[in-house]
């Protein structure tokens, strides 16, 4: 019988039979540990300890020590959740950051808010918001190809450390759109990051040959709000050649090309980092080699994506390094959009800001959202169609 009893059930039988186990005698006693023994399953030891123990007094009303909560999930996360979907599930000081300005589009785009609920939203620190949002996070695997190049290799100069100020640096990197198959037979995305501003542009190619590259590396030169100054990759036969040397160098203000150590992907950090939050976020592991998608996920990227990612989603930059007692601390500024940091450099053309703020006054990063969406399912409809 004890093998399919609850645990429940044995604790009742157990309340009958302290009662006549705490006034019986010997010969009783020992009757009532075989019964015990027989009903529950218990050695004979432990049954006599068991009818021997004093019920539990009912557990006292838990008291609720520390400060009170501030911020109701169940008011909050129905607000939040659309936002930081739509802003690419950014970290809590990231998240921060961009609520002031989602906020008010939220409203447009989805319901008025309370006044109480608005300055909570508005009040609520980084930390606060990683708790609450905890339970929606995910996580995925990251995987990369990258084939080494030879040719002018050794006429590159290697990269060191970033020292340059001012927008213009941009890090280069290509990612394998191959389904997990790197047969060169699929689609590649070209993934550039400013150093000083995070501006980003990506290209998709059909293949990695010199031609193809050049002609997106050209088209991505002519999409930067400010001028190119430098270039660097990494040792791959896309960026090593002939044709990214000429174009680099062939101009009335050559552009400075470098190259990172071989099998030292940290020299790539920035656009390495972006090779995930910018291509693997939006188009995944999946194989793309279908050609006529190309012109779409670059009208994409050129369009709603990168609107998006560099007008609305504020990053961190490192500021210095601190060590003490054998520990390096890492100091990080106020997270801004890229767009910010283009706005407040004084390199930048005048023109071209002011531009840039027309455009932005124009946008709503919900309906840049849907656009992406939209599109998103318009790409995947021509990737999986085969003549």
């Amino acid at each position: 019988m004890h093998d399919t009893m609850s645990q429940p059930t044995k604790n009742e039988v157990l309340s009958q039979l302290r009662r006549p186990y705490a006034v019986a005698g010997p010969e009783y006693k020992r009757k009532l540990i075989t019964q015990a023994v027989e009903l529950l399953g218990y050695h004979r030891k432990a049954a006599i300890r068991a009818l021997r123990a004093q019920p539990k007094a009912p557990a006292a009303p838990a008291l609720i020590l520390g400060r009170p909560r501030e911020y109701d999930p169940t008011v909050l996360l129905p607000i939040l959740k659309p936002i930081w979907f739509a802003a690419f599930q950014p970290c809590g000081s990231r998240f921060v950051a961009l609520l002031p300005e989602w906020i008010p589009a939220y409203e447009t785009d989805h319901r008025r808010l309370a006044s109480d609920v608005r300055e909570s939203l508005l009040a609520v620190s980084a930390r606060t918001l990683d708790r609450l949002l905890s339970p929606l996070r995910v996580a995925l695997r990251r995987r990369g190809g990258t084939r080494p190049g030879s040719l002018l290799r050794q006429s590159i100069p290697i990269r060191g450390d970033w020292t340059e100020e001012g927008p213009g640096w941009l890090e280069l990197d290509t990612v394998a759109l191959c389904g997990g198959t790197l047969d060169d037979r699929h689609l590649w995305m070209l993934d550039a990051v400013d150093i000083r501003t995070d501006w980003t542009e990506q290209r998709a190619l059909e293949n990695r040959s010199q031609h193809s590259t050049l002609t997106q590396l050209r088209d991505l030169e002519a999409s930067l709000p400010f001028p190119l100054l430098g270039v660097d990759s990494d040792n791959g036969g896309e960026f090593i050649n002939h044709h990214v040397v000429a174009w680099t160098g062939q101009r009335p203000r050559p552009v400075l090309f470098t190259r990172s150590r071989p099998y030292h992907k940290n020299d790539n950090a920035h656009v390495e980092q972006r090779n995930w939050t910018h291509v693997r976020q939006q188009f995944g592991y999946e194989r793309y080699d279908n050609p006529p998608v190309v012109p779409l996920i670059n009208a994409l990227c050129k369009g709603a994506l990168g609107q998006l990612q560099n007008h609305f989603l504020p990053t961190h930059k490192l500021e210095k390094k601190e060590r003490k007692a054998g520990r390096t601390t890492r100091i990080y500024g106020k997270a801004l959009t890229p767009l910010s940091r283009v706005l407040v450099a004084p390199q930048g053309p005048e023109e071209k800001k002011t531009q840039l703020r027309s455009e932005h006054a124009r946008l709503n990063p919900f309906q840049l959202r849907r656009d992406i969406e939209r599109q998103k399912k318009e790409i995947e409809t021509l990737r999986l169609f085969r003549a």
